[in-house]
């Protein structure tokens, strides 16, 4: 069984997420292990449609700590109570336009934790990284720091999503990763983390991922499942997707 997940981003009115979810409750009967994040106001509102059809509901961000003067975040325990399961941490949108560093995702990771969530922690590389030739030099760093001091109980707790930034479908200039050089970094990336976790944790492949070349990802021995922006949004091409 891989692990798919829909990253709907801030893509959909309330009406059109509700729609989405409708349609992916009814349609998506693969044999996969799925999950649909919307944004944080149409979280109440999914979860019921998923209720019961074995689609799991995930965040995209969840706050440093459960409770606090932290004005505009949104508790990992509040999400939890709202049946979310997943939490999309450390997204390359999140560093990029907001900032966010190593040190806030990793209180994030243990927050989640805390809190019963599974963190799905995003780490990717540059154009310029990889153009140099330091692709594995830069997400060793991004690993240790964001997992400092991170404990898990069992490997099902956490996920690593691997999007290289330069491959992401909302970059103008994105282009698909080949299967071959995924492969080849998620068994890097896997190594890194039993190291530091203990345990053989998934790593998620994203990154203009479609109907087209899913299948050549999920083919392969390290990848464990896939992280969908851009074609999560088409019922279609992502019902197709979960079925593989």
């Amino acid at each position: 069984m891989k692990t798919i997940i829909a990253n709907w981003k801030m893509q959909l009115s309330l009406k059109e997420s509700l729609e989405l979810a409708k349609q992916a409750a009814k349609k998506i009967k693969g044999k996969n292990k799925v999950v649909l994040c919307p944004d944080f106001l149409a979280l109440p509102f999914v979860g019921p449609i998923l209720k019961g059809t074995g689609l799991d509901l995930g965040a995209q961000n969840s706050a440093m700590v459960s409770r606090g003067a932290y004005t505009g975040e949104v508790s990992p325990l509040n999400l939890k109570a709202l049946g979310v399961k997943y939490v999309i941490l450390g997204h390359s949108e999140r560093r990029e336009h907001l900032h966010e560093n190593s040190n806030i995702i990793n209180l994030k990771i243990k927050a989640a934790l805390e809190n019963g969530l599974i963190p799905v922690l995003c780490v990717g590389e540059k154009l310029e990284i990889r153009k140099n030739g330091e692709t594995e030099e830069y997400l060793d760093l991004e690993i240790r720091h964001a997992l400092k001091g991170v404990k898990i109980k069992k490997a099902t707790d956490l996920i690593i999503a691997y999007e290289p930034i330069w491959a992401i479908s909302t970059n103008k200039k994105a282009r698909p990763m080949s299967a071959a050089e995924a492969e080849s970094i998620h068994q890097f990336i896997a190594a890194k983390a039993v190291k530091i976790l203990k345990q053989p944790v998934a790593v998620l492949y994203g990154g203009s991922v479609n109907a087209a070349n899913a299948g050549e990802y999920l083919s392969q021995k390290n990848i464990t499942g896939l992280l969908v922006g851009g074609a999560s949004l088409k019922i279609k091409d992502f019902s197709y997707i979960c079925s593989l």
